[in-house]
């Protein structure tokens, strides 16, 4: 994916209704231009889908956090089990360096996610956390 490429997936980030005129217009290419590396980039498999976000998605959650979780020894799939059946994680990362793993937690108030908060760290294998709220979010990439 080139730098135009990047430009052009941005761009639909932004608006995945924009018309190849526009996207066009947007990147001052011209629309066969614009056809072809859309093309290129479905046939690749680089763009797999569009989708839509509603309302509702974006107001799920009024309280997210971010939870890095350590886990000692060999439970990191326990706890990744664990953690899959909480419906309120809403994504679980692995990652290097001082954590394990990173959760994306949503909930509807503070109290509620007092009380995940809890309920994780109590998990059999979680050795350590840290947990940052969210407070607005500046991009997403839904």
């Amino acid at each position: 994916m080139d730098d135009i490429d990047k430009k052009l997936v941005s761009a639909l980030r932004h608006n995945g209704r924009a018309s190849v005129s526009d996207l066009a217009t947007i990147l001052t290419l011209s629309r066969a231009t614009v056809r072809a590396r859309l093309d290129r980039l479905q046939n690749s498999g680089e763009v797999v889908g569009y989708t839509v976000v509603l309302k509702d998605d974006v107001a799920r959650d009024p309280v997210r956090a971010m939870m890095m979780i350590g886990i000692e020894g060999r439970g990191t799939d326990r706890v990744i089990r664990q953690l899959n059946n909480l419906p309120e994680v809403r994504a679980l990362h692995s990652t290097n360096g001082r954590w394990d793993v990173i959760a994306e937690l949503g909930t509807d108030t503070l109290e509620a996610l007092d009380q995940v908060l809890s309920r994780i760290r109590k998990l059999d294998g979680v050795t350590q956390s840290e947990t940052s709220l969210l407070l607005s979010t500046r991009k997403s990439g839904i």
